[in-house]
């Protein structure tokens, strides 16, 4: 794939409501941008973009991973937009268990499926990564997400994918659900 550039993005929050959390809440989203091979086309084979997605992955997950030290990962998404020429299934088609198995071997491991969004944008269009827990889907502590917005991307040939992280759930959760300690991280749901 031609990468024209990787973008990164992230957030610390210290308190909310005016309560502090112990420890913060690292929320990190790495995207990359790649030219689109089926542009402007209708193409029914879109495996050369999923098999792309390998490499990509790899290489931003462990970006992310980087940017998320010195903490440990709980939860994670990821994101695909599409340049206004191409097609949403293009983006999909990056997002598959080839790239989502990249993450999880960054982050050393994750029972749950990844939660994800697509869409086909202008550039400069903002997208909202979702998270949740790596292990269990369960959690609704990491329900949350990430905002993303690449000002000169994705041009209308490009694709920009994306890959979040975060290290705990929200600050001051209170809705119930399982909780994080009670994971037992068999079956991706509790």
């Amino acid at each position: 794939m031609d990468l024209r550039k990787i973008v990164s993005f992230s957030e610390e929050i210290f308190a909310e409501a005016g309560r502090p959390g112990d420890p913060p809440l690292r929320k990190v989203a790495i995207g990359a941008l790649i030219k689109n091979p089926f542009v402007g086309r209708y193409v029914d084979d879109l495996s050369p973009l999923t098999e792309a997605s390998l490499a990509i992955g790899e290489r931003i997950a462990a970006l992310g991973v980087a940017a998320m030290r010195p903490y440990e990962i709980s939860s994670y998404g990821k994101a695909g937009l599409v340049g206004v020429a191409g097609e949403q299934e293009h983006a999909v088609a990056m997002l598959t268990t080839i790239f989502g198995d990249a993450m999880r071997r960054a982050v050393g491991g994750g029972k749950a499926w990844i939660s994800s969004m697509t869409k086909r944008v202008a550039a400069g269009a903002t997208v909202d990564v979702p998270l949740a827990h790596k292990d269990a889907l369960y959690v609704r502590s990491h329900y949350d997400g990430i905002s993303v917005t690449i000002p000169d991307g994705p041009l209308p040939d490009e694709i920009a994918i994306v890959a979040a992280f975060a290290n705990r759930g929200r600050l001051n959760h209170r809705v119930g659900g399982l909780a994080a300690s009670d994971v037992k991280g068999v079956d991706g749901l509790v």
